[in-house]
């Protein structure tokens, strides 16, 4: 996988200057702390040890949103868990999880980071998937409906070119407000573009 460069933002918001960087290195992760309310997957200090260990794969890449030393939100992409229908492609690249901190919502700093994220060159050479659970939504702190909450990460998650693509993955099909995104880099190749196609459908029945 290339290297993507390292790049640093910064937005100002009420509460101070938030610095949106990434791919952060493990060093820097163990030096930072998380918020306390990164809880949507795992308890906090179970997900900086997530990240951390993100960090440290061959194609890891972690973003985080902080606030001096503390780290307010994050996003992450690897590759597709080895037993899921996605990681037959040598192509496909998952963007595994993105959180920002309920006490920080308001800044619009999930659309900023997602847009640092995927300036990245490094994403043209993949075909970015995104699987949006929706066990994992934080429903009681946004206090949105289910469906409402999906059509806000879909037209989220569209800012930065990922499109809803309909599957047969039962992973998605769990539930049906399940999201699966896809934004296919500008560099792919028609045989990779044809494979994940045919990918979509699996389970025929003719």
């Amino acid at each position: 996988m290339s290297i993507a460069c390292y790049e640093v933002e910064s937005i100002q918001t009420s509460q101070g200057e938030v610095f949106l960087e990434g791919p952060v290195k493990t060093a820097k992760l163990e030096s930072l702390f998380m918020n306390r309310k990164l809880t949507n997957f795992r308890p906090a200090a179970k997900q900086k040890e997530a990240l951390i260990a993100i960090s440290k794969l061959p194609e890891g890449m972690v973003y985080i949103a902080r606030h001096g030393l503390e780290i307010i939100g994050y996003l992450t992409f690897h590759y597709p868990d080895p037993y899921s229908r996605w990681s037959k492609h040598p192509l496909i690249l998952e963007l595994g999880g993105i959180e920002i901190s309920p006490d920080w919502r308001k800044y619009g700093i999930a659309e900023a980071l997602l847009k640092e994220a995927f300036s990245s060159p490094v994403l043209e050479n993949y075909i970015v998937v995104t699987i949006e659970f929706c066990w994992h939504w934080d429903l009681k702190n946004s206090r949105l409906e289910m469906f409402t909450y999906q059509k806000m990460l879909a037209k989220l998650f569209g800012t930065v070119g990922l499109k809803r693509r309909a599957t047969d993955d039962p992973d998605i099909i769990e539930h049906p407000a399940n999201v699966f995104m896809v934004r296919v880099g500008k560099h792919v190749r028609k045989d990779a573009i044809d494979l994940f196609e045919a990918m979509l459908f699996e389970n025929k029945l003719f």
